[in-house]
């Protein structure tokens, strides 16, 4: 997951989903429309110092590295894209607003629907969520393979938006549900789909950056959440509006993504080549069509990437290590105790006498959205790895922060305000680092024929780690108390750190079929 989201009491975990094969033929990919950006990057010089003009080292010793300009520029180069990918983090918008649209609402829900009191079912109505979710992830590979991202994406809004109409006009327990599992089943997919989309279809130099934008789109849908569930304190049946309001982000984002463009890798994999032509040169200039086209049919005929790819090849190198490498990644991110922290940071600001939990949850979301703004720019100039390192030693440093604060009690307003400010920094460093470089190296790392399925995999191990941090944080404080258990997440985040330094290489600068490249020849050199 690429932000901090809320804690939910889970429900128990759900088995493997069986994906319908479906005929891609039946699909025809219509002529990708421009958004009127067909102008080349425009360069703005800017004055540097000699020191500033040198070029920096690569962080990898795997994987070859790019010439590097010699002088000190920033561009636009960027903007053709970003349309095509804001449309597309239109998708983690909807997530951040489903997973904050029940911190407030849930009360009314259950006293209206009748189950108010009951704590099982107050947590299953919050955590069917993650069932769905588990279910759209482990399908969304081969929905992927079979339709494009485009006819996926537009496929999966109408789970979001019959779930979120379903939950809106809910009369019982058994309707609230069915609303919720469907909306989880469409998280599910996009959470996979967004980041395989913009790895494919940003340029190389600002496929970093771009992909940050996933991440914000899940800040500014949780705030928008929470500003929207302030009336629902006072107006008992608010929560239905809330719901209904989720259904239009789903509309706009079917619509938009009609004028989206294709992924070229698969337009290249299903053998529509003058189309991929197109979309490279309106997307990244002209004189990256004919690397580009060379280098995905070099790659579709070494791995026989237009041929269907199967699960049991994720037990292959080099596909194995990228799985193993992604589900890690999640589960270290997971157990380094985002909900867990989240849970107890509304009593964190109680503490200093911020009762109010929609404020407190405002303060949580406003750090959340300034990480994801630093990410945006740090992950393309510093790169992933190094990146994701210094985030995870931030996250523990702040653990150990307020483990110190709860154990070392010098003075207690004192103690109170490191416990804020060890909390905030978690958060802000997880926004930076841990959230977003979790999601997007995993599909750089992913070859061209089972990045769908690598992904899939990555993120229903995430789901799973999700519930069960849910399912055992509580009753692990009670036990063992607070500062134990947040000594045990810094503990997991510097192991996350230990594991980054070791298994990742840096990804910055490189396109997907060099890196794939790169990692083949690795393995068949290993051999």
């Amino acid at each position: 997951m690429w932000v901090a989201t809320v804690l939910h009491q889970p429900v128990v975990p759900v088995p493997p989903f069986f994906t319908s094969r479906l005929n891609p033929k039946l699909f025809h990919e219509p002529k990708p429309l421009r958004f009127g950006f067909p102008l080349p990057p425009l360069k703005l010089k800017v004055l540097a110092t000699k020191k500033q003009l040198q070029t920096q080292e690569s962080d990898s010793e795997d994987l070859p590295t790019h010439k590097k300009s010699n002088d000190r520029s920033f561009d636009l180069g960027w903007i053709p894209a970003f349309p095509h990918v804001l449309i597309a983090s239109m998708s983690n918008f909807l997530f951040g607003y489903h997973i904050g649209v029940m911190n407030g609402p849930i009360i009314s829900i259950a006293r209206e629907l009748g189950f108010e009191g009951d704590s099982i079912l107050e947590g299953l109505v919050v955590s069917i969520f993650i069932a769905g979710a588990f279910f759209g992830s482990i399908s969304c590979g081969s929905l992927m393979e079979k339709l494009g991202c485009r006819r996926t994406f537009q496929i999966d809004t109408m789970p979001l938006i019959l779930g979120a109409i379903v939950s809106a006009q809910a009369h019982s327990l058994e309707e609230i549900l069915l609303g919720r599992f469907l909306v989880g089943l469409g998280i599910g997919v996009n959470t996979v789909l967004v980041p395989i989309y913009i790895s494919e279809v940003a340029p190389t130099k600002y496929r970093g950056s771009l992909g940050t934008l996933s991440q914000i789109g899940t800040c500014l849908g949780i705030i928008l959440s929470l500003f929207l569930g302030v009336p629902a304190e006072h107006d008992l049946h608010w929560w239905r509006t809330m719901f209904y309001i989720a259904s239009i982000p789903g509309l706009l984002l079917a619509l938009g993504m009609q004028f989206a463009v294709e992924s070229p890798r698969w337009l290249c994999r299903v053998g529509n080549i003058k189309a991929a032509e197109a979309i490279i040169l309106n997307l990244w200039g002209r004189s990256e069509v004919d690397k580009a086209i060379e280098e995905f049919q070099s790659v579709i005929k070494n791995d026989g990437s237009d041929a269907e790819s199967r699960w049991l090849e994720l037990l292959e190198e080099p596909h194995s290590r990228v799985a193993f490498i992604g589900g890690a990644l999640f589960v270290l991110q997971q157990f380094a105790g985002i909900n867990g922290v989240l849970y107890f940071s509304s009593l964190t600001f109680q503490d200093v006498g911020i009762a109010s939990g929609a404020l407190a949850s405002l303060f949580v979301g406003l750090t959340n959205f300034a990480g994801a703004l630093c990410a945006s720019y740090f992950m393309d100039t510093q790169g992933r790895k190094k990146l994701l390192i210094g985030s995870y030693l931030g996250m523990a440093v702040s653990m150990f922060l307020i483990v110190l604060a709860i154990n070392f009690p010098l003075d207690e307003d004192f103690s109170h305000n490191l416990s804020i400010l060890g909390t905030l920094m978690y958060i802000f460093t997880f926004a930076i680092g841990a959230g977003p470089v979790t999601g997007l190296i995993i599909p750089e790392l992913s070859s061209n024929k089972t990045r769908g399925k690598i992904m899939s995999f990555s993120f229903s191990v995430h789901w799973v780690c999700n519930f069960l941090v849910g399912l055992l944080f509580l009753d692990l404080v009670e036990i063992f108390g607070v500062a134990p258990v947040y000594a045990g997440f810094g503990g997991v985040s510097l192991l996350s750190a230990i594991f980054a330094y070791y298994f990742l290489v840096e990804t910055k600068g490189r396109s997907l079929e060099e890196i794939e490249m790169s990692l083949s020849s690795n393995v068949t050199a290993k051999r």
